[in-house]
């Protein structure tokens, strides 16, 4: 019996790093997790650090990486790895309460790696105009909040202010802090896109 041999190409290098880059900051955005504030409205999901990983997503991994790794986060919850806000899992979170605001973390990672990065090719950050970045996070947190903020006025049947007091002005303080978080991170030059 004859065995027959072909040659296997190996992946690129590249794709390799972006994947382990992608499946690292999916694993830290549910360790992010660990630390949440509760708010006290009904509805509206406890506060986390898990925006701040979203941001790194889309700066540092670019919109198609950056959107594989929150996908990847997502997935990992809705099978049950407890990587969602107070430690909870299962498929049942991305269509309760807070799913408005989980689904728009890909869409939010991908903006902001448009903008950033001016495409898919990936850029040195720190070249890219802090004003560019600035809007490219501002962007992204729209996406988030208005998301999150829509998703609750419909699941409660809540008038559009209402929406918006319980399910974004808590969180403005916060949102303003992760951003000049992410900016400082990839500012300091430790964290460079693979290929930039």
């Amino acid at each position: 019996m004859a065995t027959e041999r072909n040659s296997v190409e190996l992946v690129d290098d590249t794709v390799v790093r972006q994947f382990a880059r992608a499946a690292m900051l999916a694993a830290l955005m549910g360790a992010s997790v660990l630390v949440t504030i509760p708010v006290p409205i009904s509805g509206a999901p406890p506060i986390t650090l898990q925006v701040l990983f979203v941001f790194l997503a889309g700066l540092v991994l670019g919109p198609v990486w950056g959107t594989a790794s929150i996908l990847l986060y997502l997935t990992a919850g809705a099978v049950g790895v407890p990587v969602f806000a107070g430690m909870e899992s299962g498929f049942g979170i991305l269509v309760g309460d807070t799913a408005g605001y989980l689904w728009a973390y890909p869409v939010a990672a991908a903006v902001t790696g448009l903008v950033v990065h001016r495409g898919t090719t990936l850029r040195d950050l720190r070249t890219a105009p802090l004003p560019i970045v600035v809007v490219a996070l501002g962007m992204a947190t729209i996406v988030i909040y208005g998301m999150g903020a829509a998703y609750l006025a419909w699941l409660f049947e809540l008038a559009p202010w209402a929406a918006i007091t319980a399910g974004v002005l808590p969180y403005v303080p916060g949102e303003i802090f992760k951003m000049a978080a992410a900016i400082a991170i990839v500012r300091s030059g430790r964290i460079t896109p693979v290929g930039a």
